[in-house]
């Protein structure tokens, strides 16, 4: 994965948004990336060093005349892969735009050649000052990537404009991206479909499946790392919206065929991980049925196979990635639908294989192409699963 073996440095400056540092730091090194964390004198104040060398195993510095601090300014900032600096006040921002090094957090931005990554943190009156947002600019002209701030409460109270630092894992998705975003990926338009379908039997009860769209959500969190920008449609699920993508709400398999059809037009590949219903009530009812009428009989039509009726849609050049959720015989079924359809990919599994499928965290599947030859993978988490099915689009990309 993108963070085993990489070394980043943690920037910590001074303020109440240090605690989630230490979670930042945490999940990196629990990610297999070997992590050294700067802290300034204010940081200091709130996290003492020795949390964060319990949570590293490294090391703590924070100033150029400490044991070992003496080049480590020069080290950590030329032979990282990344340096966060999370949070990011205003005085630390100030400080970097005028090019300042008077400690060991503000001399190692400045020597350093790795990519820098801020993610801002500050009352919400300072980040709105024309001064913070002049020192940002500047920042990001010089090439530095910068997360956030958002909308939330801050130390002082509630407020409604941005000064909040960004959540750890916001900006572990961002680092990513930054690390890994120049791949055959970067700037194309991945539409991503993900979920179940609903389809009202009245206004009370609907037809749906199991599906819990964590395989698309996973699939939409990795393209947009990659560098990629993203479209999520997403049938209705209790998943939160991934980081970076842009989300299309819909309920049923007609919504959700429209949806699509606007996206085509503009889409590099598309990615049919959304579980439609097959069927759908003839005539819903516009009121609720009761129990007391007796036994319910429900009248079926099939809904629209979405990636037949739309395949004359399709960009030259683009990618199509279908799913096939099967019992029995699963490859053969799968082949029959990458023919019938005209996909490029199709990603099969089996809906009985233990630990896989609709619900869980893990997928068993197999990746097949146009050539047939099926990629066999074994059991694996499914943001596992996703990138290898990104790496088949990868190559399959003229």
């Amino acid at each position: 994965m993108v963070w085993a073996g990489r070394h980043v440095v943690l920037g910590v400056s001074g303020g109440i948004a240090c605690y989630k540092s230490c979670i930042l730091a945490r999940r990196l090194s629990e990610a297999g990336a070997r992590v050294d964390v700067a802290l300034t004198r204010g940081a200091a104040e709130f996290v003492r060093p020795l949390t964060f060398e319990a949570l590293t195993g490294r090391p703590v510095l924070s100033s150029l005349w400490e044991q070992g601090g003496a080049l480590s300014h020069l080290r950590w900032g030329q032979q990282a892969d990344l340096v966060i600096v999370a949070p990011a006040t205003a005085h630390l921002i100030a400080r970097m735009a005028q090019g300042m090094a008077d400690d060991f957090l503000t001399t190692l931005l400045l020597a350093r050649t790795a990519p820098v990554l801020l993610a801002p943190a500050m009352n919400d009156e300072m980040f709105a000052r024309p001064e913070t947002r002049d020192n940002l600019e500047r920042l990001r002209r010089r090439g530095v990537a910068t997360v956030g701030p958002e909308v939330g409460a801050l130390a002082e109270g509630p407020s409604e404009r941005p000064g909040r630092m960004s959540e750890p894992e916001t900006i572990l998705a961002h680092a990513a991206r930054l690390l890994r975003g120049q791949g055959r990926l970067a700037g194309r338009r991945v539409v991503v479909t993900a979920g179940p379908t609903r389809e009202s039997i009245d206004p009370v009860r609907v037809v749906t499946n199991r599906s819990s769209g964590k395989m698309g959500y996973r699939i939409a969190e990795a393209a947009w790392e990659r560098g990629a920008d993203v479209v999520l449609i997403s049938g209705p699920v209790a998943l939160p919206p991934p980081v970076g993508a842009t989300l299309r709400r819909v309920e049923s398999t007609k919504e959700l065929e429209l949806a699509v059809r606007r996206e085509l037009p503009q889409a590099d590949v598309l990615v049919m991980a959304a579980a439609p219903a097959d069927f759908r009530p003839s005539s819903p009812s516009d009121s609720k049925r009761s129990r007391i009428d007796g036994a319910l009989a429900i009248p079926m039509e099939p809904t629209d196979d979405i990636l037949s009726a739309t395949r004359g849609e399709r960009r030259t050049g683009s990618v199509t990635v279908g799913f096939a959720l099967e019992t029995g015989d699963a490859l053969a079924k799968g082949r029959a639908k990458l023919e019938r359809k005209d996909l490029d990919l199709i990603v099969v599994n089996d809906a009985l294989e233990p630990g896989a499928g609709f619900e869980h965290d893990t997928n068993r599947v197999a990746i097949l192409g146009r050539d047939g030859t099926p990629m066999i993978l074994p059991l694996k988490s499914k943001r596992e699963v996703a990138e290898a099915i990104l790496d088949a689009v990868e190559k399959a990309i003229d």
